[in-house]
């Protein structure tokens, strides 16, 4: 599990509406750097992700703690809402990893039925390419089955990063909860974009090139830090078009490992492909091993992932209950 805050930072995030924001601010600039110190949506950073989607809702919790805010009005509602949202959208992500199993569990087949045959024959060559196929095929029905849980479960909830904030007097209600969980729920679309499009399936819905609302009345976000915690706004802009930037119009699922290890599985099919004509014996072992690895690699990050959500399923449903018990007991 990653946490990128320092504990005075997290401290500070569950006793201050200022802290809150400070605390939106460092993980998102965390995000920023780990980013960088990684390949394109690898499962690494995708974890940090994760994480920072679980460390900002359980901060808040904490927070609503401290604000002692009115018995029975709508901000129970309003996080009701968004901790609903997090929970439909989480479980879109979790159903898209799931549907990889059997790609993997495929290619791992064929890697282990070769170890023991380094050097194939025509008619093992036939058997070898036939199962090649059949796995080639359970990855273009996972990715078909993830579009379509995008198209139906992702775009009726008209998710998007608004880059656009106006500073509203409505912010300030709640004692500042209004505006601590507009800055929540308007970084975890950005979060969940990056889940999405990274563990599912990355499609005009959830783009990045389209995801923001664009405009002339764009804050200055750099002469606004004091006003509305945009501090938060300025980083998590700047996370945005860096995705953005690298995901340039790519579709489909975007993780660094599934990448990899489909690019396995196909240099070990055009290297049979190649070399069966020859009516020789050939020797695969080399990439028998980068399809292990590859796969192995894929499979582990999938079911840490599928963890780590049930985990933060887990504390979506604890949460909703104490702050039902907190409006309830006053």
């Amino acid at each position: 599990m990653f946490r990128s805050s320092s504990s005075a930072t997290a401290t500070s995030a569950a006793t201050s509406v200022n802290g809150f924001y400070a605390f939106l601010t460092q993980n998102l600039d965390d995000l920023s750097r780990s980013f960088h110190s990684h390949n394109f949506m690898s499962i690494h950073f995708l974890q940090h992700v994760l994480s920072s989607l679980q460390s900002f809702h359980s901060h808040l919790i904490l927070l609503v703690q401290k604000l002692h805010l009115p018995v029975g009005e709508k901000w129970l509602d309003e996080y009701m809402d968004e901790s609903a949202r997090l929970w439909e959208v989480c479980h879109v992500i979790k159903s898209g990893i799931s549907n990889m199993e059997n790609y993997y569990s495929a290619a791992l087949t064929i890697a282990t039925s070769l170890e023991n045959h380094h050097f194939l024959n025509p008619q093992i060559s036939r058997q070898v390419l036939r199962a090649i196929n059949g796995c080639q095929r359970e990855r273009v029905g996972l990715e078909e089955e993830n579009r379509g849980l995008i198209r139906t479960r992702i775009q009726p909830l008209m998710m998007n990063f608004d880059k656009n904030v106006l500073i509203e007097s409505k912010f300030n209600g709640f004692n500042g909860f209004r505006g601590v969980l507009f800055a929540l729920r308007n970084t975890n679309s950005l979060l969940l974009m990056i889940l999405l499009s990274g563990l599912v399936y990355c499609s005009p819905i959830t783009s990045f090139s389209s995801s923001s609302c664009h405009g002339n009345n764009a804050m200055n976000y750099s002469e606004s830090r004091s006003v509305f915690g945009l501090g938060f706004m300025v980083s998590a802009s700047r996370l945005h078009d860096e995705v953005m930037e690298n995901e340039d119009g790519q579709n489909g699922v975007l993780l660094y490992e599934f990448w990899t290890a489909r690019a396995a599985i196909d240099e070990l099919k055009t290297e049979i492909e190649r070399s069966r004509g020859t009516g020789m014996e050939f020797d695969v072992s080399e990439r028998v091993e980068k399809v292990k690895s590859c796969f192995g690699g894929l499979q582990c990050g999938v079911e840490n992932m599928i963890v780590q959500l049930d985990d933060f399923f887990d504390e979506i449903v604890e949460a909703r209950k104490k702050l039902s018990d907190l409006c309830t007991h006053g």
